[in-house]
């Protein structure tokens, strides 16, 4: 049984499908939210700022930098924890079967992406600061950066593992099922989890070009989650590029504003280090993923069919046909 194939486990009829899905929102958007709104209105000094500030999600409100990490970062947390429930209570089947195809989770497979992809992004981020020393102030404060560490190491991967388990798994699944071919679910949820991204500073600093770069990383981890038939690569390859992003640079005008090891000072641009992850590093890595775990019959993985698996009483039945032949 391939990766989505997972999805016709334990009851799927649609309004299982509808139920999940609004329970994570609620978890996600609304129960998740209200620290954070707790805490930005008691920022603010009349509900008319508190409004405003809501435009940007409470950013201009000067309130601490890991504080709002935190509290960001725990909408996600919640978010994951309702998928889980949805998963387990609506759905009853395992959370595994979100995860992976396999019998259980291949930590080694994550702890692979993980270290590889955060290699390189350690050595394109010193690359860049020892060629452009002018663009960068460095930003060491122990206290804050330490407990900024604390948080991205805990935290972040709870946020990057519910996008991940939510559009590579249980949309993907969801999408395989009721479309029936893997082509489908692969491009919705890669321009969904680019279009997720639509409204970070970022882009509308630098405009609708950016979003080539969160619609192709959204195809880069629906790939290696198609053709390697598990979330493990695209979990620690997610979890890891977030948690440097946090902690190594930071600007004044990005999604992350932390207490970063360097603040980037050069004026906001489309730049080619936009374009490399997309058309250079993605292909490579996807390239050494096939390598070492053996990859092949791309075009049926990532465009094939997908068909229920037979029951066990069906496919005993279809034996019995065989044998009588």
């Amino acid at each position: 049984m391939n990766y989505i194939q997972q999805g016709f486990k334990g009851n799927n009829e649609w309004y299982h499908w509808i139920f999940t899905i609004i329970l994570v929102f609620i978890g996600w958007q609304v129960l998740g939210a209200i620290p954070l709104t707790i805490v930005a209105y008691l920022h603010s000094a009349n509900l008319e700022e508190f409004a405003a500030a809501g435009a940007d999600n409470f950013m201009s409100l000067g309130i601490n930098k890991n504080v709002f990490l935190f509290l960001m970062l725990f909408m996600f947390a919640f978010g994951l924890v309702f998928l889980i429930i949805g998963v387990k209570y609506i759905h009853k089947r395992t959370v595994a079967s979100l995860v992976t195809s396999r019998k259980k989770i291949d930590w080694k497979r994550f702890w692979f992406s993980f270290l590889i992809w955060g290699t390189l992004v350690l050595v394109f981020t010193i690359l860049g600061v020892l060629l452009a020393p002018e663009d960068y102030t460095f930003n060491f404060n122990a206290k804050p950066f330490f407990i900024l560490v604390a948080i991205s190491i805990v935290f972040i991967p709870l946020q990057t593992s519910f996008e991940e388990l939510l559009f590579r798994g249980y949309f993907m699944q969801g999408l395989g099922i009721l479309s029936k071919n893997k082509w489908v679910p692969l491009l919705i949820t890669s321009v969904c989890f680019g279009l997720l991204h639509g409204a970070n500073p970022e882009v509308q600093k630098l405009g609708s070009i950016t979003m080539v770069f969160y619609i192709g990383t959204g195809f880069f981890y629906g790939i290696a989650t198609l053709m390697d038939e598990g979330t493990e690569l695209a979990l620690g390859l997610h979890a890891v590029n977030n948690m440097l992003a946090a902690f190594l640079v930071t600007t004044d005008w990005m999604v992350f504003q932390t207490d970063a090891l360097f603040i980037d000072t050069s004026e906001p641009s489309v730049t080619w280090e936009m374009f490399v992850p997309v058309f250079v590093l993605y292909p490579l890595i996807l390239w050494v993923f096939s390598k070492k775990y053996g990859w092949n019959n791309w075009k049926d993985k990532l465009l094939g069919k997908v068909e229920k698996p037979l029951t066990l009483k069906e496919n005993n039945i279809f034996l019995n046909e065989i044998g009588a032949e």
